[in-house]
């Protein structure tokens, strides 16, 4: 009721505002696009849309004047003076004329300099003016591609018959186009509360927008400001270290300030810094309006050609505050030949500058959705929207909102689905698809030639995957149940192992599931397996190495978890096990056929008669918790969406238990923590950590397969994108333990603050790692490694690889090498 009755409200206030609306253009009659509009010490505003039109909604005309504010363009104030609900006020802009007589130029001080000193001394001061506030907030966002090929390296390019529909045929179109209005409650440096009154997407009558105002706060008072990576405001604390200025004039707003149009010209292409236009008011030193772009590799990000951010503050001669009215941020962005590009729109009005807030005023709670947020109709959103629609996007809105009905009939997905299910006769062999869109479930079948699962190790030689899979859905209940099957057949032990799964995910709340598994199969010792099965297979067939040590699984299990508090996730399983030895049936390899694989036995390596443990079974069972401290969540009609809050770290619990074993002595007790936390070092990278420790009880003769073993690499190919989890010389069961453990891995990113200032090195765009990581077990020498190695290599857009030169030593062993990162196998594998 009380939602209902806010709506009504701002929808009755909204109503009885006058609207003023028009088209801004320059003095060629050319359309100026983000030039802001608002009534004189107020802050009510808006923006011109891409083709120049804006429309205002105020409550008097003529009581106040509407000013027109626009880089590069003379301030204009019209009184609008009328007793109709909508006035038409076209506008004609006249070029800025930026005189430098009027600023005293001295041949040995860069004026420009001075004024960004004084920036920078009173920015604390400026900044903490807008440190406190409530505003209504607007946003429009826009995702466009344009020559969308049919295929990409010979695979077709699937958007679904939707997304698909929206591109011409040459492949050009909006692929998203979404609007939110809110407000939102905001105190520095990062407490945000926001309520979501409207969300359209567009074609998506269920879609709630991603367009919130958390994911658009973009504060150049402060020394750095988040795209990927930290990015130097021009005006940070360390600002000169990074940027050149130039002073390219000046000239008056309509309240006789004097602004400075100052130029920021990086001192080093390859550092993460903007370039562009920063204007500054003289006396107070206040941010006027920002124009800087971004190029994509300064933020790392190579498919990102270039980003444009601008911002435009106005001035309320009551409380003499300078206040962000309008922001907009646009890409450019391209892969394969295909060009991307977006356009997000920002506008904030009606501030209020409270002394303070309520204790309770801010909570874990960051986001909220009005119950009907996305169901209001277009009465509604034409009369709040504060930037009118293009052609473009109207076209857009009524094309997609037109179709939808079509599209979520029964007719018609039962013709695409018809369409895709087509049965062939080589899908036998190859895989075959089958969805009911309408009623909302899938069947999948594998194919006898899987070929993506194909792998080799010395126990099955070569085998590969087949199965089926059927999953069912309900989008707006979050629920989802899947089963599936999987057979697996190896050519030289000549035997087929089946696996089934099924779990059922209950809603988008607490997230809570449960699940089944059960069957044969082969399982590495170390349960987390380190080697993947694509580079155990490259290293055994091209290079005789049998890395991956496997024994007989054969299992039930059952896992219930679910999400029992705010940043606490609690899980429990319970499963039987019976293990049996495997021994190697195959030498094949590729080359080096004259050698001899090691055996399956991990701990005895040479022989080949013996296995690592006797046949037995177990029941085990583990209780394990994660907690984010400081979790903040989205709350949305259709669930709950954790944010994880990244100024603390993840910790994780269990405590796992093994009885009812074939023999007692199997039986065992674990208690074991991680600690998981990425410290931020502002421009400086981030310092990942990873923390864990456990110990066993009444362990003393368990089975290999239950000790805790640790994530090693002999293969000198590491497959992930950060090393806080190996160690990457270090043989895979050599330090293997059924008593107290102690790991530590630490890894520094610089983001190229040192790469970036090195000549030749700076070339490559790429980024330096240094790492430590180290392991204490009972009974020996600890095991040490230090790393130090260049991240974000590649070719062109793609920055797919890594080298890190290791130095470890265990005692007075020690061993030196070199491993390559292929951050590709995350894909393949």
């Amino acid at each position: 009721m009380k939602n209902f009755i806010l709506s009504a409200f701002l929808f009755f206030s909204v109503s009885n505002f006058a609207q003023i609306k028009g088209t801004i253009t320059d003095e060629k009659g050319n359309p100026l696009p983000f030039v802001s509009v608002f009534e004189e010490n107020t802050y009510t505003g808006t923006t011109s849309n891409e083709q120049g039109k804006y429309q205002l909604n105020v409550k008097e005309p003529g009581k106040n004047k509407i000013i027109f504010q626009y880089l590069g363009f003379k301030t204009q104030k019209l009184a609008v003076a009328s007793d109709s609900k909508t006035i038409t006020l076209d506008v004609k802009m006249l070029e800025e004329s930026f005189a430098l007589n009027e600023v005293i130029i001295d041949p040995k001080n860069n004026p420009a300099d001075a004024i960004i000193k004084s920036a920078i001394a009173n920015k604390q001061d400026n900044s903490s003016k807008t440190g406190r506030y409530t505003a209504d907030f607007y946003s429009k966002g826009m995702f466009k591609v344009k020559d969308l090929p049919k295929k990409i390296l010979g695979k077709k390019v699937d958007l679904g018959a939707d997304m698909a529909s929206n591109l011409d045929s040459t492949g050009t179109g909006i692929l998203y186009l979404s609007e939110t209005v809110s407000k939102i409650t905001f105190e520095k440096p990062d407490k945000l509360k926001e309520k979501i009154i409207a969300s359209k997407i567009s074609g998506n009558n269920r879609g709630y927008s991603y367009n919130t105002a958390a994911l658009s706060t973009y504060d150049f008072y402060d020394n750095t400001l988040d795209f990927d990576i930290k990015l130097i405001s021009p005006i940070a604390d360390n600002a000169f270290s990074y940027y050149k200025y130039k002073l390219e004039g000046s000239f008056y707003d309509d309240n006789k300030h004097q602004i400075f149009k100052i130029k920021v010209i990086p001192k080093r292409d390859k550092e993460p810094v903007f370039e562009g236009y920063i204007y500054i008011v003289d006396d107070s030193f206040a941010i006027y309006a920002i124009d800087l772009d971004i190029k994509g590799y300064r933020m790392k990000n190579e498919f990102t050609e270039i980003m444009n951010l601008k911002q435009s503050f106005s001035y309320n001669l009551t409380n003499k505050i300078w206040s962000k009215n309008a922001q907009s941020l646009s890409f450019n962005a391209g892969v394969f030949g295909i060009k991307f590009s977006g356009t997000f729109n920002y506008v904030y009005s009606n501030y209020e500058f409270p002394t303070s807030f309520e204790k309770k005023t801010f909570g874990n709670e960051i986001v909220a959705f009005e119950p009907n947020a996305n169901k209001k109709d277009d009465t509604f959103w034409n009369q709040i929207r504060p930037i009118p629609l293009t052609i473009e996007e109207s076209t857009d809105y009524t094309k997609k909102d037109s179709l939808q009905t079509i599209r979520k009939s029964k007719k018609y997905t039962d013709s695409i689905d018809a369409k895709n299910n087509k049965f062939k006769v080589w899908d036998v062999l190859m895989g075959y698809d089958y969805k009911n869109t309408f009623k909302s479930y899938s069947f999948d079948y594998k194919g006898l030639l899987n070929i993506s699962s194909l792998s080799f190790n010395t126990v099955q030689g070569f085998n590969l995957d087949s199965g089926f899979s059927f999953r069912k859905w309900n989008e707006e209940k979050g629920k989802s149940t899947s089963i599936s099957t999987t057979f697996n057949y190896g050519f030289s032990d000549d035997r087929l192992r089946v696996t089934g799964d099924f779990s059922h995910r209950f809603n988008n709340i607490n997230y809570a599931y449960i699940s089944a598994s059960g069957g044969t199969k082969t399982a590495q010792f170390n349960g987390a397996e380190p080697i993947t099965k694509f580079v155990n297979s490259i290293a055994s067939l091209f290079f005789k190495d049998n890395y991956m040590k496997l024994y007989n699984l054969e299992f039930a299990q059952i896992n219930y978890g679910q999400d029992v508090a705010n940043g606490i996730n609690l899980n429990a399983k319970i499963a039987y096990e019976q293990r049996k030895p495997l021994f190697n049936t195959t030498d094949y390899s590729f080359f080096k056929q004259d050698d001899i694989y090691s055996s399956n036995n991990p701990l005895a390596p040479n022989d080949f008669t013996t296995s690592a443990f006797d046949p037995h079974h177990l029941f085990k069972t583990a209780l394990s918790a994660r907690i984010n401290f400081g979790n903040k969540y989205i709350s949305r009609p259709d669930g709950r969406f954790n944010v994880r809050n990244e100024k603390y770290p993840t910790v994780y619990l269990i405590f796992e238990k093994a009885f009812a074993a074939s023999e007692k002595k199997y039986e065992f007790e674990r208690i074991g923590a991680s600690v998981q936390y990425d410290l931020s070092l502002g421009n400086k990278g981030i310092l990942g950590t990873n923390f864990r420790a456990g110990k066993f009880y009444n362990a003393e003769n368990i089975a290999f397969m239950d000790y805790r073993h640790f994530n090693g690499n002999q293969t000198h190919i590491g497959t992930t994108d950060r090393y806080l989890n190996v160690f990457n010389l270090m043989p895979y069961y050599s330090n293997s333990t059924n008593d107290a453990y102690f790991e530590m891995h630490l890894e520094h990113n610089d983001m190229g603050f040192v790469t970036n200032k090195i000549p030749l090195i700076n070339l490559l765009k790429s980024t330096m790692n240094i790492g430590f990581h180290t392991l204490a077990i009972p009974d020996r020498k600890p095991y040490s490694e230090f790393t130090v190695g260049l991240d974000n290599l590649g070719f062109g857009k793609f920055k797919l690889f890594r080298v890190d030169y290791v130095h470890s030593f265990q005692g007075s062993a020690q061993q030196n090498g070199v491993v390559f990162g292929l951050k590709i196998l995350n894909v393949l594998d």
